[in-house]
């Protein structure tokens, strides 16, 4: 065990010696011992010391002002360098046998053979393999551009330092190199000094791309066509798309008043320019390497009489990208776009660059073909022109705002008070009307005019520009039909995917039913063309009911979505807005997917990728391919073998799993008036709104209590005083329900059987892992009025019960048995993370004595909070 780990322990002592030097040069000797002092401690204390741990919570206390902010700093930096030395390990050479197994496709096609899968099959399924990742800014994504841009240089010097024939000077010159980068880290602002814009957010999205995914993808693809053709005898087909990405940042205006139909168009402008960049760069390089003369009759005739053919058609399209990145330059600007030819449709660039590659192939110079200019074609299909497809996300209630306005100035009455089915049949009627609805002299109000403005802008862009239209807090058939209308009226030529998203738990349960009804409609029917999308909210549920009864509820929503979609003969894409954190959803791609019912993923994968875990999972293209590798295998082996069907006995359990789980968490969350004042006190919840993480407010409702809160500072504030509550509240005490109801062999069949059930366990033990007692209890003591003492009190001998019963049904001696990797990591930065806690504790301690906390005070708060958000890594 020890041994697997010790190439990355030595990558973190050695970066951590580095860190050292840096804060020796920058504050002196003194500060150095403070901080060294600080994690000799905390190692000891979490080694079991108790005299160890009450000195370390003196030396915090007893901490000058002037000292709290760079040991802050030191402790996030040490996380951050931490976090990188592991992200590097998944791919390092040292780690292949042991670590997240790079070759997950191999392990497919293994478990593919001995089940017997034809051949036929396989192929089928490769080729209606189809991964959508959506990225979205969520507020937890702390780290500036800059800084992802040194992660990604200090992940290259360790890359370096891994080759054995480096000789001593270059080892040296590496290891400066890094030394300067953690300098560099050390001295620049990490927490953003303004909360960033949506347009921020959209430029950090586009670095993830350029930075990685541009790498990646045909890596991934190279790699997983040369495992086809080895196990099948057959590779992918060139203008195959397996993946294509997505995003939300720009588009995503739920709750956001600072995303509007301009920020929305400017971002779609951005898109398309940083792709023509990208593919600028790329042609450059064609134009260098692609000499050759001898060419086929369709390139010589494309290229006319020119010595060298290639090169000819590649610096037209040079010439086009340029111009396509100048016009869109000027038209981002506000100036007078000059119009000469530019590219604005993907067989601009497909259709000569495929002609060139069919001419190397028949020319004999097939090894030609298969490099950079392959890469190219496969990005073309990945990215097209608009590098990134935008969703649109808006709140049902104001598309239901705007149609009531419209009916009340044409005298119609108020829509927003008639009945479903007047308002379905209403919807209907004007849908299939050839007349236009909305009257030229109306003025509508400002919201409702934003709401038109932005279905003008996407009536503007050519459909490969979009995603989908995500109806955030869908409960109803005339919520769906009141977007198509919408678009409708601004002249919109397209069929938009519109995706209602089911995310409470009456919501999830009642999807069905919506689905359904607009199933039963003719004009839906035939205007969606047998193609449904429909998302399934993590968060929402989860803050809603916790997180069994939702989990449960999303199993069986998307179970019934299933069943009502095939019945309609209608291809089913699920769309998961799962985070990363645990009560968000979030769980290893591979056994979340596997956990899913059966068919759900034949339509296909669209699932959101959030903040911080684009950085760890897509952020550095070794690790990104690694990602992609694990998607596909999971997608493909959920459609060839699929998990089993539950048994009746094993739902019928659930459902008393899920009913006595959403009771004990409502019991507490809604039902004890102590609740919300032990919440804002024992966490920093109310700091939290301070500090410039995403360009969304925190909450819906300023005024609400935790209902209006949205669910990422739920989650964000309670995973700070390491309770971790809303990731398993109710759950273990359901569990313990069932055992003492007799239950226990059932229960552990279903831990056996049924990936969904065992998914869940796995998932509530990494929670349990990552939870301190002692942690949350010095919130506690230091920080909430005595009267609240017995409340915290209660909730830690609740999670020390629920890790019983859980560690019981798994019948393990200790957490994450299973799960070796996990555990060691997550032991590696608790030393580093916990006397960031307790460092935070004292803050929210002095700042909340203090009228106006000193900048400088309120600089290092922040930086405990994103500390402990690396540390913690799944925390939104």
């Amino acid at each position: 065990m020890n041994e697997k780990y010790s190439a990355l322990r030595s990558n973190v002592s050695m970066l951590g010696h580095m860190l050292g030097t840096t804060i020796k040069d920058a504050h002196g000797e003194e500060l150095l011992g403070k901080v060294e002092t600080i994690r000799k401690l905390s190692k000891s204390a979490r080694a079991g010391n108790q005299d160890d741990r009450a000195k370390l919570i003196d030396e915090l206390q007893n901490l000058p002002d002037d000292q709290l902010l760079p040991v802050a700093r030191a402790f996030s930096q040490f996380l951050n360098l931490t976090n990188i030395a592991e992200q590097y390990h998944t791919v390092s050479r040292h780690s292949e046998e042991h670590i997240c197994s790079p070759d997950s496709i191999d392990a497919l096609f293994a478990k593919l053979d001995e089940q017997d899968i034809s051949k036929f099959d396989s192929i089928q399924a490769v080729r209606d393999l189809n991964i959508d990742l959506v990225l979205t800014a969520h507020p937890t994504e702390i780290a500036r551009r800059t800084m992802i841009h040194k992660l990604v240089q200090i992940n290259k010097c360790l890359s370096k330092l891994e080759l054995s024939e480096l000789s001593n000077s270059e080892r040296q010159r590496v290891e400066r190199r890094l030394e300067q980068l953690i300098a560099q880290a050390w001295h620049s602002d990490v927490i953003r000094k303004q909360r960033p814009t949506p347009l921020d957010e959209a430029k950090w999205g586009f670095a993830v791309v350029e930075n990685s995914l541009w790498q990646a993808v045909p890596e991934f693809l190279r790699q997983f066509d040369e495992k086809l053709t080895a196990h099948l005898g057959e590779g992918l087909p060139i203008d195959a798309a397996p993946v294509t990405f997505s995003s939300w940042m720009g588009g995503d205006r739920d709750g956001n008043p600072f995303v509007t139909s301009e920020v929305t168009r400017e971002v779609l402008l951005l898109s398309r320019w940083k792709a023509a960049d990208l593919y600028l760069q790329d042609v450059k390089e064609l134009v260098s390497e692609l000499s050759m003369v001898k060419c086929n009759d369709e390139v010589r005739e494309l290229a006319g009489d020119e010595h060298e053919p290639y090169r000819a058609i590649l610096k037209d399209l040079r010439a086009k990208l340029t111009n396509t990145r100048d016009v869109l330059d000027a038209k981002i600007k506000g100036l007078d776009a000059p119009s000469y030819g530019i590219i604005d449709d993907v067989s601009q660039l497909w259709d000569p660059l495929y002609a060139c590659y069919r001419s190397l192939h028949d020319c004999d110079m097939g090894i030609i073909a298969d490099g950079l200019l392959l890469d190219v074609l496969r990005r073309i299909k990945c990215f097209g022109v608009h590098l990134v497809r935008l969703d649109i996300r808006q709140e049902s209630t104001r598309h239901s705002n705007v149609i009531s306005e419209l009916t009340r100035y044409l005298g119609l009455g108020d829509y927003d008070q008639w009945s479903e089915q007047d308002k379905v049949a209403f919807l209907v009627r004007e849908l299939s009307s050839k007349r236009p609805l909305l009257p030229r002299d109306w003025t509508p109000s400002d919201e409702v005019k934003e709401v038109i403005d932005t279905c003008k802008a996407i009536a503007d862009q050519p459909r490969e520009a979009l995603g989908a239209y995500v109806i955030s807090m869908a409960r109803t058939a005339s919520d769906v039909l009141a977007v198509h209308l919408l678009l409708q009226e601004a002249g919109c030529k397209f069929r938009m995917d519109v995706c209602p998203l089911f995310e409470t738990l009456d919501d999830l349960n009642n999807a069905e039913s919506v689905i359904k009804q607009l199933m039963n409609i003719d004009w839906y029917r035939g205007y969606i063309q047998n193609h449904q999308m429909v998302m399934i909210g993590y968060s929402d549920s989860a803050k809603d009911a916790g997180v069994m009864a939702a989990g449960w509820a999303q199993y069986h929503a998307m179970e019934s979505l299933v069943g009502v979609c095939e019945e309609a003969g209608v291809e089913l894409t699920l769309f998961h807005g799962r985070g990363g954190s645990i009560g968000r959803g979030g769980a290893p791609a591979h056994a979340a997917l596997l956990s899913q019912p059966p068919r759900s993923l034949k339509g296909g994968l669209r699932v959101t990728e959030q903040g911080e875990m684009i950085r760890f999972k897509l952020g550095l293209p070794e690790v990104a391919v690694n990602s992609l590798s694990l998607y596909a295998s999971a997608i493909l082996e959920a459609n060839l073998m699929p998990p089993p069907q539950p048994k009746q006995e094993w739902r019928e359990l659930m459902d008393v799993l899920s009913e006595v789980s959403c009771d004990a968490y409502r019991d507490v969350v809604r039902g004890n008036e102590e609740f919300v004042p032990y919440f804002r006190a024992a966490t920093p919840e109310l700091e939290l709104g301070k500090l410039p993480l995403g360009s969304r407010p925190a909450k819906r409702n300023p005024k609400g209590g935790v209902e209006s809160l949205r669910a990422i500072p739920w989650i964000f504030a309670w995973s700070q005083n390491r309770l971790i509550l809303p990731a398993w509240l109710g759950a273990g005490e359901a569990i313990q329900f069932s055992i003492d109801k007799g239950h226990a062999a059932q229960l552990e069949e279903m831990c056996r059987e049924w990936p969904f059930f065992s998914t869940r366990l796995g998932m509530l033990e990494m929670v349990f892992t990552k939870t301190n007692i002692g942690i949350a209890e010095y919130y506690d003591q230091r920080l909430t009025d005595k009267s609240l003492w017995p409340m915290g009190q209660k909730l830690r001998d609740q999670l020390q019960k629920d890790i019983k019963a859980v560690l019981n049904v798994e019948n393990s001696a200790h957490l994450m048995e299973q799960n070796p990797w996990g555990a060691e990591s997550i032991r590696l930065r608790n030393i580093y993370v916990e006397p960031l806690n307790m460092l935070q504790a004292e803050l929210l301690y002095r700042t909340r004595r203090q009228e106006t906390p000193s900048p400088m005070m309120e600089e290092a708060l922040m930086v405990t909070i994103a500390g402990i958000a690396t540390g913690m890594r799944n925390t939104g």
